[in-house]
């Protein structure tokens, strides 16, 4: 009933245009563990006003199976500022219908009244004990794309079976409800609450249980930058700040409003490099900050830069900024806990494909480390299962500049990872350190870790297909490859085979997925890489690290080594140029 959505595929009908409706009408969107990504428009393979009725309808249907008291509890939906003219879809559109399918069916809903950060869902749900949480959005996507993302009642993004219940659910309820449409009910209904001022004053409460030097805050003259890229962070950096006792950080003007035009950037994603930082240095320079924290446009990932004494700019990779943030929470945590029993309970996680630096550090301090699969969804659940058994989960960090530095949000979140990163930076000024020296004296305690990731993109998944195929038939059937050029391959785990040769049964312990596509390469010379396919994007990435132990410094030559693996692996495993890869570019 969207008059934008039926214009469009009304036009492709009277000029018989077959093949973009078998675009628009081929195949219905996948609902995965990551819920949905797609681009908004027509079609039952887009995001728009009837596939997002149709999935809260299954999701509705599916809650109820699974929760006696969903019309007590209830469930959290919350929005980003995305919106797209042509097929008149927005994320607060596609949020009300959202409420409005639960609200038919007699089931309370919290809408948020304004746009919010992603972890601002999870951190409600668990908050006011809620059967279930959905946040509208696409993070980092391309402007036209849209997404809903949908946690348990554990606070965490769910899992499998779940995905597969709630998709076969849909399939089960794709006719809209009577008054599907009519979102303006749920302006008078009982059943709508509104969580905006509750989360926002009880969020900025509990992250303050991670701020541990609020006198030397008061007090710094160090300036930070933040942007949030177009996105949803601006206000809420600014209060998380406030909360620490900072002085606001410098907002880039001509980002710090929520824009779903993304006008400024090619990809409003920070972790594509430097290009997405541009203002932000123009403004860094102009105004005397040293360091600039970025958001994503919904605020769940961050990324930071620092100018160093050269006058270059450092944009910090995720795994680096990992390793720092690990260190500052584990030595805040220590300073605070004289126990030494209490080690035993205390645990960090990373994900299979993030740098090992924690393993390293909870080595030499005695903390546990454990591995996930790729992925928050899969951190979030662990975290919370640890919890359940009185553990302590400092933090979980993926490569991907995804941080949980609070136990109160269990996903990623880029507004507390903001400020605790600033106090961090703030401590570490009164000692005249800068956070690269810092980041150099961790490697120099626990062994430097020197990492490399990048991706091809390919929109051919036959192709795909076809490379991890010849992978697993390197030399003949069921061979994987024995070298990489001269990179001699000592291990080798397949998470989708579920093949592990470090194993006596060699059978993986983490689980696997034949969905999805990962394979992991241990070489002789003490590198590990990874392939995998993205569940949200056209993309094959790798993930590459060197480690060394404590006391080997020459930086230098491990880059060398690392470098030559990598190169390596692009000429012998992706062979670009024989399956028509594209290089990312900056």
């Amino acid at each position: 009933q969207n008059p934008k959505t039926s214009a469009i595929v009304k036009q492709l009908v009277a000029e018989g245009n077959a093949a973009e409706l078998q675009k628009y009408f081929g195949s219905r969107m996948e609902f995965g563990t990551a819920g949905l990504r797609a681009a908004m428009g027509a079609g039952i393979s887009h995001m728009n006003d009837l596939t997002i009725i149709q999935t809260t309808q299954g999701f509705c249907r599916y809650l109820e199976k699974n929760f006696s008291d969903l019309k007590k509890r209830g469930v959290v939906i919350g929005f980003d500022a995305r919106a797209h003219l042509s097929s008149g879809g927005s994320s607060k559109r596609f949020a009300r219908l959202a409420a409005n399918t639960f609200i038919s069916q007699g089931v309370p809903v919290y809408l948020f009244s304004d746009i919010t950060p992603t972890p601002f869902v999870p951190y409600t749900v668990t908050h006011l004990k809620l059967c279930a949480g959905i946040m509208v959005t696409a993070s980092h996507n391309p402007k036209q794309d849209n997404g809903y993302k949908v946690y348990w009642e554990n606070g965490a993004q769910i899992i499998s079976p779940h995905d597969k219940g709630i998709s076969q659910a849909i399939e089960e309820n794709q006719e809209p409800w009577p008054q599907a449409w009519d979102d303006k009910l749920i302006d008078s209904s009982r059943l709508l609450h509104d969580p905006y001022a509750t989360v926002n004053k009880e969020y900025f409460k509990d992250i303050q249980k991670q701020c541990f030097h609020r006198n030397i805050n008061k007090e710094t003259n160090l300036k930070f930058v933040h942007t949030s890229v177009h996105g949803v962070g601006h206000k809420f950096v600014q209060l998380a700040f406030k909360a620490f006792d900072l002085s606001p950080p410098f907002a880039v003007p001509e980002q710090k409003d929520p824009d779903p035009e993304f006008p400024t950037v090619k990809y409003p994603n920070p972790e594509e490099g430097k290009g997405v930082l541009t203002l932000s240095f123009a403004l860094a320079e102009k105004d005397g900050a040293k360091i600039i924290l970025a958001n994503d446009p919904d605020a769940d990932r961050l990324a930071v830069a620092e100018k160093q004494e050269s006058g270059e700019w450092k944009v910090f990779s995720g795994n680096e900024l990992g390793a720092l943030l690990g260190w500052w929470i584990f030595t805040c945590w220590k300073n605070h806990n004289r126990d030494t029993c209490a080690i035993k309970d205390v645990y960090m996680l990373s994900s299979t494909v993030s740098s090992k630096i924690l393993r390293a550090i909870a080595l030499k301090e005695g903390f546990h480390f454990e591995e996930t699969l790729t992925g928050f969804k899969w951190m979030g659940n662990r975290a919370k299962q640890l919890m359940d058994q009185g553990k302590a989960v400092l933090f979980a960090f993926e490569e991907a500049i995804g941080y949980m530095c609070c136990p109160a949000v269990l996903d990623k979140d880029g507004v507390s990872a903001a400020v605790i990163t600033a106090e961090m930076a703030t401590f570490l000024a009164t000692r005249n350190l800068s956070l690269s020296q810092q980041l150099k004296a961790v490697y120099d305690e626990y062994g430097f870790h020197i990492t490399k990731a990048s991706y091809f993109i390919c929109h051919d998944p036959k192709v795909i297909q076809q490379l991890f195929d010849n992978l697993r038939n390197f030399d003949g059937k069921n061979t994987y490859p024995k070298s990489c050029g001269r990179f001699k391959v000592s291990g080798i785990r397949d998470l989708t085979t579920g093949y592990d040769s470090s194993q006596p049964d060699q059978k993986a312990i983490l689980p696997i997925s034949k969905s999805s596509q990962m394979i992991t390469f241990t070489f002789a010379n003490g590198g590990v890489a990874t392939m995998r396919t993205s569940g949200t994007e056209p993309k094959i990435k790798y993930y590459s690290e060197l480690c060394a132990p404590p006391g080997n410094s020459d930086v230098e030559q491990l880059k060398k080594e690392l470098d030559e693996l990598v190169n390596a692996l692009e000429k012998h495993f992706f062979q670009p140029e024989k399956n028509n890869l594209q290089r990312k570019t900056e």
